[in-house]
């Protein structure tokens, strides 16, 4: 690597794009270094463009023909005279060819030497190496022998249950649980399909799977004399899909004298590669307190700001500095921690359907903003959240004298920090907060399945009526309403919310004249009639905050009112009451589009993706659940099922073919009216990860 003593960044290109190349602009130019961003045809309007000091085109919008190509960045970096290169996390960051690319180039790549990359990048060598350094490990299998018979030799020899893992990278990705030995046939090829897609190679470990543990990682640092230190550790144990989507420092579970434990064997493994520069090692933690590494990832991290909040060290200007060839800025003494940090992602996904990830535009994004409360994003108003990226939009961090004054804070965070378009996961992630099992700082990778499951915010909850009355009051324009406008009014709202995502909901408000010369509104939803009255308003900035009485029960809640649509524009909702929000809409008289007429014979797109493979043809009998095709999306495989039981009418796509969201995928032949009334209705495909 180009990173020997003393020699200075002027300036810093950042291979990445959203909140991370954001994150890093900020630090880069607050040290006085000029940057430059790149970006593909699908991110030209986003933030990170605007922010940096010059952009860089460098392709079309996948991610294979743009951020992913080394010759693009590295020329990138030559036009815009940029003599450092940051990689963010993702993308190319634990990519060794792209670190000995820039070597080559004669460029500082801000991470550590390609050797470290190449063996942490690999989690059969970097068992083995951690075996040899003495760090503990889990048992498991790490055999160059990568036939489908080995590796089913190998799991059912370990002992179910068993994780596979893609050998070349993580982030849940070519990952699964297998318990079954009649599942380890279509594990192993939906594990390898996903990592060659994912990481290049279809390499796979396989560990004995530690059931509810705690995941436990530790943040190092190395410098280029060898100097290496541990700043703490992060608790990232609730996680999704086998990604981490709540993080928090220090650890609940970890005592000084276990975090020195675990810190000393971290610095050890990193020693272990001759590390430079920030890397986390992590471990699986077990209720006796005996932890197991698990991998090293040779990059910042996602969840490196809890760490920042409670060392009070800025974690990129490190990197930096190191990369510059400046020693480690803290020794091990000087490191303390104080405090308590805890951090969430905020996802365009829908938790009620698998977290399946969600796409369009955003009509607003307004974070709030407080003491004690940090939000990294990479997003903003009008932006349009793509199909081709990674469906993390924001991290949205508090920051208190002790865990429970950090809790509160990220609540109240959530609450008040408003994305009006795509279907989000803050209501699931304040849920998770509110829980006596986070509260009491006990929860372990198993909880969302096992203690999370029946909360309401996994589910497909339809609005209340007292939701519904408010959502009917606000969309019929009551600040329109005078004498000229009395009598009742129908209205059919609409949200995609509920099992098929098309819940409706048919309201009649009626505005009539009180004894005090007042217009006095009620709503009626079926038999169930209630007055509704707004007795307080004020405006921030889009975002409209009031206090409405329903009956006898007075709400406090947060809306706007948008158009969407250019030639016939329509009336949105979007409202947030306690932590949850809907966007509702009046489709009273709104014309039926071709669309809402496929019936639930038909499998349509569950989002935009791209078609990996098909399973069926035409003539084709297929059962209720049955996968038939496999769609890719946001770096992720998602299996979509067969609605119900019959007979392939027609395929409508093939492998390789881009599709949009609720596009029609499949055809099934009609059933009797007998036989449909028996059935279940799914117009948009169920999806599994």
């Amino acid at each position: 690597m180009k990173t020997t003593s003393n020699t200075s960044i002027n300036k810093l290109l950042i291979a990445n794009r959203g909140e991370i190349a954001c994150r890093v602009i900020k630090t880069a130019q607050a040290m006085g270094i000029k940057t430059v961003a790149v970006y593909s045809e699908a991110d030209q309007d986003a933030p990170h463009v605007s922010l940096a000091d010059q952009a860089i085109h460098i392709g079309p919008a996948p991610v294979s023909e743009s951020y992913l190509v080394i010759d693009k960045i590295i020329e990138a970096a030559k036009t815009s005279g940029a003599d450092a290169i940051h990689p963010g996390y993702g993308f190319l960051s634990e990519n060794s060819n792209f670190a000995k690319a820039c070597d080559v180039a004669n460029l500082i790549f801000v991470g550590p030497p390609a050797s470290a990359i190449e063996l942490m990048g690999s989690k059969r060598q970097s068992k083995l190496a951690m075996l040899d350094s003495g760090v503990p490990c889990i048992p498991g299998y790490q055999g160059e022998d990568q036939s489908d018979q080995a590796l089913k030799n190998a799991a059912l020899d370990i002992g179910l249950p068993v994780m596979l893992k893609a050998s070349a990278g993580g982030g849940g990705r070519g990952m699964r649980l297998v318990d079954d030995a009649n599942a380890l046939e279509e594990a192993i090829r939906g594990a390898r399909s996903e990592a060659m897609n994912a990481f290049g190679s279809d390499e796979l470990i396989i560990e004995k799977a530690v059931i509810a543990p705690r995941h436990i990682e530790i943040q190092v640092f190395a410098d280029q004399d060898g100097n290496t230190v541990y700043l703490g550790e992060r608790d990232c144990s609730i996680q999704r899909r086998h990604q981490k989507v709540v993080e928090e420092a220090p650890s609940p579970a970890v005592s000084p004298e276990l975090r020195q434990r675990m810190g000393e064997a971290a610095v050890n493994a990193a020693k272990s590669c001759n590390y430079v520069g920030a890397g986390t090692v992590e471990f699986l933690l077990d209720k006796d307190e005996n932890f197991y590494f698990l991998e090293m990832n040779t990059r910042l991290q996602v969840e490196h700001p809890v760490t920042e909040l409670i060392t009070g060290e800025d974690l990129v200007e490190w990197q930096l500095r190191v990369a510059s060839g400046e020693p480690l800025p803290k020794t091990q003494d000087e490191i303390q921690l104080h405090g308590h940090a805890i951090e969430v992602r905020l996802y365009a996904e829908d938790p009620a359907q698998d977290f399946c990830p969600q796409t369009g535009d955003i009509v607003l994004w307004q974070p709030a903003e407080f003491e004690g409360f940090r939000v990294d994003d990479g997003i903003q108003t009008g932006q349009t959240i793509s199909p081709f990226y990674d469906s993390m939009l924001a991290k949205l961090i508090a920051y208190g004298d002790n865990r429970e004054q950090a809790r509160h804070r990220l609540i109240e965070g959530l609450h008040h920090s408003h994305l009006v378009g795509p279907k989000d996961n803050r209501y699931f992630l304040s849920e998770i907060l509110s829980t006596d099992c986070f509260r009491l700082g006990e929860a372990t990778t198993a909880f969302i399945d096992q203690d999370f499951a029946d909360n309401p915010s996994m589910d497909s909850e339809t609005p209340s009526a007292e939701v519904t009355a408010i959502a009917a009051y606000l969309l019929s324009g009551q600040s329109e309403w005078s004498t000229t406008s009395l009598g009742a009014k129908p209205c059919l709202l609409h949200a995609a919310v509920g099992p098929d995502n098309n819940w409706q909901q048919r309201v009649l408000i009626q505005h009539e004249i009180n004894a005090d010369h007042q217009i006095q509104t009620s709503v009626q939803i079926n038999e169930q009639i209630a007055a509704v009255e707004m007795i307080s308003q004020r405006s921030e900035g889009d975002l409209e905050h009031c206090e409405i009485v329903v009956g006898d029960k007075t709400y406090a809640l947060t809306y706007q009112l948008y158009q969407r649509g250019r030639l016939n524009p329509e009336k949105h909702l979007y409202l947030s009451i306690d932590g949850q929000s809907w966007m509702f809409e009046d489709i009273m008289l709104k014309p039926v589009s071709s669309e809402d007429q496929i019936s639930g014979d038909d499998l349509k797109a569950s989002m935009d993706g791209l078609i990996i493979e098909t399973f069926v043809q035409p003539g084709d009998q297929v059962t209720k659940g049955q996968p038939l095709i496999i769609l890719e999306a946001m770096k992720m495989e998602h299996s979509l099922t067969a609605p119900r039981d019959g007979t392939i009418a027609e395929l409508l796509v093939e492998s390789g073919q881009q599709v949009k969201a609720r596009q029609l995928l499949v055809a099934l032949e009609k059933q009797s009216p007998e036989k449909q009334a028996l059935d279940e209705q799914a117009p948009v495909a169920e999806q599994t990860a």
